[in-house]
């Protein structure tokens, strides 16, 4: 007999429906079902808990002064909390995290007894990995996957999963399965994606480090609009094995899973405690590099830094609240005496046409592989696809309109390329990334002499809820680092101000390129206000510790001048 599972469009729509339910109601059975610690008012005992680094969580565990159990039913608790006001969570693992606690975890470990959230997409024996699609669900994995392994010999306890994009492809954070993430700033707003959950917990204070994976941004804008740390490691760094995606095969823009953090010197010593664990015995895509003291040093040392400041990507000018973060850090940077520059590198615009090409060269046919019937659909995702599946004459018909009647070459550039690729076309296309990442190596050795980069993260703020669909092409400043594979860290560094953040009175819309309308169409700041700004920071390849020791830094100068960014109260 057919199972209901195997059934063919379109009577999976039904079957769809069912495990969308079946999440959703196992979610909050789960959380209803909680023992009382993680339903309970936050106690003195608890902001004793809440006001520690995790080094020295890490410290009492070792001692015995604090037992990981005490700091797990904290932190859960905070995590009920932001996932009732944001829907971040998707598993909730807690239950199974106080045994694992007790058996499984090496209390010996560099994050012994840190509570650790995952992005939805990360392998948890017993759980299923969704990634958003129904189709997906009730399938639980019957063992850890790699990266748990190593999280757990490290002394680290999953306790909860995090929501996402369905596709993986926004800076949204919505699916069927789970429902949509909002911003924990603004419940209008998206946290980000495709770790937005990961963003809202850590903002709200239901969690110190969590891992996610980044493909085109998707680390660092959740970072910058929900107001948290995050660094976007080199490939080959950070552990990959052990998850599941929802574009499988994919390499033309390799994805990278990177940590996250609510401070920087979580994030620092996450980042230091999980390459001890020498991640290169369990995954073989890791290099065995260990962490290296003396490039953190230099950079703490360094008396003057040559600072390159890319003010603009060519293709969106970013709005006044992320200029002025920017200009923030690099006035921070010049009172502590050192040179600050402003850059013009390779073409950030060529990069976005050939990694966006890249990265969708299979015509979007795998992340739609894995839709059901009636399936929700990411905006920005759904855009992708409409313009690939357009006949590729009638395609060119609309790429001469763009570019010689609106005079568009910008958006005109992006839609001509837009089409499956061949296996032939696809080398083609690999050859221009190579070509251009070294162009790229050439600049900054040889010309601009940069000892790291600024740059903003994003041409706005957090978007609002369905504003992908305009901006979808609007992560420049981020995937231009994945084709590059550049080491990059966010600081959260202000929040948009609506008295200082207004367009100015000689901004013109209609004369912008048609991917900055589909970004400025959101930008608001009186609806903004309070919503968090970040910059990025940016290193060469695997500069890990040089660019954490930067950041530090950076927040460092910004104490002395104008102050750092004030994080969520933990209510």
């Amino acid at each position: 007999m057919l199972q209901f599972s195997s059934m063919l469009p379109p009577f999976d729509y039904f079957e769809h429906r069912r495990a969308c339910q079946r999440k959703q109601t196992e979610r909050t059975t789960r959380i209803a079902s909680l023992p009382s610690a993680y339903l309970t008012p936050i106690s003195p005992n608890d902001r004793f808990v809440l006001e520690k680094p995790i080094e020295d969580l890490v410290r009492d565990v070792h001692s015995g002064g604090l037992k990981p159990i005490d700091i797990l039913q904290t932190y859960g608790k905070i995590a009920i909390r932001a996932h009732e006001k944001t829907n971040c969570l998707t598993e909730v693992m807690l239950p199974e995290a106080e045994e694992w606690a007790e058996h499984e975890v090496n209390l010996e470990g560099p994050l012994a007894g840190v509570p650790i959230s995952l992005k939805d997409s990360i392998a948890v024996k017993d759980f299923d990995v969704s990634v958003g699609y129904s189709c997906n669900t009730g399938k639980p994995y019957a063992q850890d996957g790699t990266m748990v392994r190593i999280l757990k010999d490290a002394g680290a306890i999953p306790y909860v999963k995090t929501n996402l994009p369905v596709t993986l492809l926004s800076f949204e954070s919505t699916n069927d399965v789970w429902g949509r993430c909002t911003n924990p700033h603004n419940k209008k707003y998206s946290p980000g994606g495709s770790t937005g959950g990961e963003g809202a917990l850590l903002a709200y204070g239901g969690g110190r480090i969590g891992i996610g994976s980044d493909v085109a941004g998707s680390v660092r804008a959740p970072a910058h609009f929900s107001g948290i740390y995050s660094l976007r490691c080199s490939t080959g760094r950070w552990p990959k094995m052990g998850m599941n995606t929802s574009m499988p095969g994919q390499e033309g823009i390799p994805s990278v899973f990177s940590p996250m953090a609510r401070t920087l010197a979580d994030l620092v010593y996450f980042s230091k405690s999980m390459i001890s664990t020498k991640p290169w015995n369990y995954d073989h895509s890791v290099h065995p590099i260990e962490w290296r003291e003396e490039q953190e040093l230099d950079a703490k040392h360094m008396e003057k830094f040559r600072v390159g400041v890319l003010r603009t990507d060519g293709v969106i000018d970013p709005a006044p609240a992320c200029a002025r973060a920017l200009e923030q850090v690099v006035a921070a940077l010049r009172a502590e005496g050192h040179e600050v520059v402003d850059i013009s590198p390779p073409s950030p615009y060529e990069a976005l046409v050939i990694a966006s090409t890249l990265l969708n060269s299979d015509g979007c046919k795998t992340f739609r592989s894995f839709f059901r019937t009636g399936e929700w659909d990411d905006p920005g995702a759904a855009q992708m696809s409409f313009y690939m599946k357009i006949p590729r004459p009638f395609k060119y018909i609309y790429y001469l309109w763009v570019k010689y009647v609106r005079r568009d070459d910008i958006w005109a550039g992006l839609l001509g390329n837009w089409h499956q690729k061949s296996a032939f076309e696809q080398w083609q296309w690999v050859a221009k990334r190579e070509a251009y990442k070294a162009r790229w190596h050439d600049w900054w050795q040889n010309e601009a002499k940069l000892d790291f980069i600024l740059t903003p993260p994003n041409a706005t703020p957090a978007v609002p809820h369905g504003g992908m669909k305009d901006a979808v092409s609007s992560c420049g400043y981020t995937f231009l680092f994945n084709l590059l594979d550049y080491t990059c860290g966010i600081i959260p560094v202000t929040h948009v101000d609506k008295a200082l953040d207004q367009l100015p009175a000689t901004f013109r819309f209609r004369d912008l390129n048609g991917v900055a309308q589909g970004a400025y169409k959101h930008y608001n700041a009186d609806e903004m206000h309070g919503l968090p700004v970040a910059v990025q920071v940016v290193g060469q390849r695997l500069q890990e510790e040089k660019v954490l020791a930067i950041m530090t830094r950076i927040e460092e100068a910004l104490d002395q001048h104008g102050g750092r960014y004030e994080l969520l109260d933990i209510e």
